[in-house]
């Protein structure tokens, strides 16, 4: 029996763990010949580009290098299947590349739109009486899946926006002159990211002085006012917001500023609203400010890694492997928060339409009543998803990582 594991959606600093761990329980577990990787997710299997992963990967010091490796080692997509009933070309080549390879199990690690991937092929194959299972291992540093406490990715990137915004703190600080800083954070429409932040209370930490979300309607006469108070209060001011704020109406914060693009799934590639917020700021106040957009490096900062994020995401590919050869399929892994004094979790799995183009919002009741701020109860949410620190693998003084694809 063979196996296929490919990887799509943004990277993150945690998907190669979960590949680690799938692909060290199938070569362990006996009951699995050959584990084949797909390059560039779908599109891999749609071209019948699939590599053997045991000619890659030679021994346990090459698997400890790939979890400590940030990015998609297999490459990535962003391709969206069409219904069945309306184009079933796609499938059909699916389906004859599995056959071709010996393919009995197919695993995607990614966010929502790869979770639709997964819900469509296990369908397809269910109703044509084909016998290969589907299962998706989640990650996304949006942390909006649904059906699981937390993503796979978050943890690391929270922490590492975490340590940012500390540090541009620290920077901003030593001018004695009012100056306000604006952090842009990704996030389309759930501020997960944005409101991990709140974490620098634990140390007593005053920055961000003001988080916004898209949780809530942005109105600009509001945050020209609360930057106003904040500076009174504070001289020197970070606001940390996220990338996909919109007003009363619905429309983007950022307006002019983002590129207007969507990708294949029709989302509207989102920045700017830094900028924008930078330029209103300098109208209506005057101050020194200046803004600073984050951009993919939130995503794959591996040398601030959580060692928890790490180790859980790698826990959960092994995990899917083992639902896989225990008849699961059409579903996604996902992680229950047993214990929330000690903290705890254990492995489990929701159904993929429960997913699959679904998304979690951070809550609403974490919100300030102003819309400006994260309450406490977060606090308690976040701090252990980012705990641990990882040994950063280092090659002529920089980080060294591992290659599948050269």
């Amino acid at each position: 029996m063979n196996i296929a594991i490919a990887q799509s959606g943004g990277p993150t600093c945690a998907i190669n763990a979960s590949l680690a761990g799938a692909y060290y329980y199938a070569s362990e577990c006996g009951e699995i010949d050959r584990i084949y990787g797909s390059f560039n997710g779908i599109e891999g299997i749609l071209k019948g580009e699939l590599t053997d992963l045991s000619t890659r990967i030679h021994g346990e010091s090459d698997l400890d290098l790939l979890i400590h490796t940030p990015s998609a080692a297999l490459g990535s997509c962003r391709h969206k299947l069409a219904e069945y009933s309306d184009n079933h070309s796609d499938y059909d080549k699916i389906k004859e590349c599995f056959y071709k390879y010996g393919i009995k199990m197919f695993f995607y690690i990614g966010g929502n739109d790869s979770m639709d991937t997964v819900n469509k092929l296990s369908k397809y194959f269910s109703a044509s009486n084909i016998e290969i299972k589907v299962i998706g291992i989640p990650k996304t540093i949006d942390n909006d899946l649904c059906g699981t406490d937390h993503s796979p990715g978050f943890g690391s990137a929270a922490k590492y926006v975490c340590a940012t915004v500390q540090e541009i703190s620290r920077d901003s600080r030593v001018y004695a002159i009012p100056s306000v800083t604006v952090v842009e954070v990704m996030g389309r429409h759930a501020g997960w990211l944005t409101a991990s932040c709140c974490c620098l209370r634990a140390n007593k930490e005053t920055a961000p002085h003001l988080i916004y979300l898209p949780e809530t309607p942005f109105c600009t006469d509001k945050f020209i006012e609360d930057v106003k108070l904040a500076i009174q209060k504070y001289t020197t001011v970070i606001v940390a917001v996220s990338e996909g704020v919109k007003n009363a109406d619905g429309k983007s914060v950022a307006g002019s500023f983002t590129s207007g693009k969507k990708d294949a799934f029709g989302h509207a590639y989102l920045s700017g609203v830094g900028k924008c917020l930078e330029e209103l700021i300098t109208e209506k106040i005057g101050c020194k400010v200046r803004s600073v957009e984050l951009n993919v490096m939130q995503r794959c900062s591996s040398h601030i890694a959580s060692a928890t994020d790490l180790a859980e995401s790698e826990m959960i590919g092994a995990a899917a492997v083992g639902a896989g050869l225990a008849g699961k399929t059409g579903c996604v892994m996902t992680y229950l928060r047993e214990n929330k004094e000690t903290y705890s979790v254990k492995i489990g799995s929701v159904p993929a339409c429960e997913v699959a183009n679904h998304e979690k919002l951070f809550p609403k009741e974490w919100i300030n009543e102003d819309g400006n701020g994260v309450l406490d109860e977060a606090i308690g949410y976040f701090l252990p998803l980012i705990q641990g620190e990882v040994m950063t693998k280092m090659r002529n003084g920089m980080p060294w990582h591992f290659e599948l694809r050269n």
